[in-house]
C-alpha cells in the first residue's frame, strides 16, 4: 500500500505558521503536558563542534493524545553570519503516532524552531512577568531577540524596548527593527545593567559562556527568561542571581542541569534542590508570580515536546501545501 509523505518548504511555513496567540496556545499545551506525565522525552543528542564555532541538537518527543510526534535536527553554526548565511538552520520530520510512518518533513532551516522558542518566552512571561510591564529589554541582538520581543508583546503589551548587544551596531539595527514591527519607541543601550535596571521583563538571548546579566541588578519587579544556553558550558545569568530570585522555573530540570543556567549554579554550589518546571507553573501545580514586588526568573533550553507541538500544529496550519511523494 502506497504511503503518502508531504515535503514543505520554508517559504510554505512562513506563509501559514506565524508566531501568534495559536502558537502560544499550542506550546503552553506541550509544557502542561510535561507536568502532567503522558510524554515520552529523552535527553537531547547534542554536538558541540568547537572546530567550526558549531553545534547540532536532536530533539523529540511523544506525547499522548497528540497524533504525531516530531524528530528535530537543529545546527548552529555561528560563524555563518560572516558568510551571509543565518546561523541556524536544520529539519522537522513528523511522524504517525500511531503507525510511526512519516508524515511529513518540514525543511523549515530553524523557522518553527524559532517559533516555538518565542512562543515559550512568551509561556513563561505570561506566568511569571509582571501584570504590567511598562518596559521590556532584550541583551542579544540576533532573529530571536526579536522575536523574543515579538512573542512577549503579545502577552504584555509593554510600551517601549531596551536592547543591548556587545555590537552596538547590531543592536541599533535590532532595536529599529522591534520599532517596526511592534509600533512602539525602541533604543538601544550600551550598558546591560541599565537596561535590566529599566525594566520589568528581560530576555537574554545570546550565545554566552560567561554571564551577561548580573545578579546585583535585579530589582523589585523584574522577570528574566533565559532561552540562550542550550548547551553545557553556555551561561548568560549569573549563578548567584538565580539564589536571590524569589522563583527561579526551568523548561525541564534534566536539561538546565546539564546545559543551562542551573548547571553553572549547582558548579557554583548553589541551588541543589530541584527547582519547579514551567508546565507546574502553567497547571498551576506551582504558584507562578504571586506579587508584583517579586524576582522570578525561567530557564529555557528548548524540549522536545515544544518541536512535536509546533511540528503538528504545522501540519494542521499548512493545509495542502507542500510537494507530496508515495512511498
Amino acid at each position: 500500500m502506497a504511503h503518502e509523505i508531504r515535503i514543505v518548504t520554508e517559504a510554505e511555513l512562513r506563509g501559514a505558521v506565524r508566531l501568534d496567540p495559536t502558537a502560544i496556545d499550542v506550546v503552553e499545551a506541550a509544557f502542561a503536558a510535561l507536568a502532567q506525565g503522558g510524554v515520552v522525552m529523552p535527553p537531547i543528542l547534542s554536538m558541540d563542534l568547537p572546530a567550526a564555532n558549531g553545534e547540532v541538537d536532536v530533539k523529540t518527543a511523544y506525547i499522548a493524545g497528540f497524533d504525531g510526534f516530531a524528530i528535530k535536527v537543529s545546527p548552529g553554526f555561528f560563524d555563518n553570519p560572516a558568510l551571509g548565511l543565518p546561523s541556524l538552520n536544520g529539519l522537522m520530520i513528523l511522524f504517525s503516532a500511531r503507525t510511526g510512518l512519516v508524515e511529513a518533513v518540514f525543511l523549515d532551516n530553524g523557522y518553527l524552531t524559532d517559533i516555538r522558542t518565542a512562543a515559550a518566552g512568551a509561556v513563561a512571561a505570561r506566568h511569571l512577568a509582571p501584570e504590567r510591564v511598562e518596559t521590556a529589554g532584550v541583551i542579544g541582538t540576533g532573529v530571536q531577540a526579536r522575536l523574543q520581543m515579538q512573542a512577549a508583546h503579545l502577552v504584555r503589551p509593554f510600551s517601549r524596548v531596551l536592547v543591548h548587544g556587545r555590537n552596538h551596531g547590531r543592536a541599533e539595527a535590532c532595536a529599529a527593527a522591534l520599532e517596526q514591527a511592534l509600533g512602539i519607541p525602541a533604543e538601544a543601550v550600551p550598558d546591560a545593567a541599565e537596561l535590566v535596571g529599566r525594566s520589568q521583563l528581560v530576555v537574554t538571548t545570546t550565545p554566552a559562556r560567561s554571564p551577561v546579566l548580573m545578579a546585583e541588578w535585579l530589582h523589585p519587579g523584574l522577570h528574566v527568561t533565559a532561552m540562550g544556553s542550550d548547551q553545557a558550558g553556555k551561561t548568560e545569568i549569573e549563578p548567584a542571581a538565580l539564589a536571590a530570585a524569589d522563583l527561579y522555573v526551568c523548561d525541564r530540570v534534566s536539561q538546565c542541569a546539564i546545559a543551562g543556567e542551573l548547571e553553572a549554579a549547582r558548579a557554583a554550589g548553589l541551588m541543589a534542590a530541584d527547582p519547579p518546571e514551567l508546565g507546574q507553573v502553567v497547571t498551576g501545580a506551582v504558584p507562578g508570580r504571586q506579587r508584583a514586588d517579586q524576582v522570578t526568573i525561567c530557564d529555557l533550553t528548548g524540549t522536545g515536546a515544544q518541536d512535536t507541538a509546533i511540528a503538528t500544529h504545522a501540519f494542521a496550519t499548512t493545509g495542502q501545501a507542500g510537494t507530496r511523494i508515495r512511498t
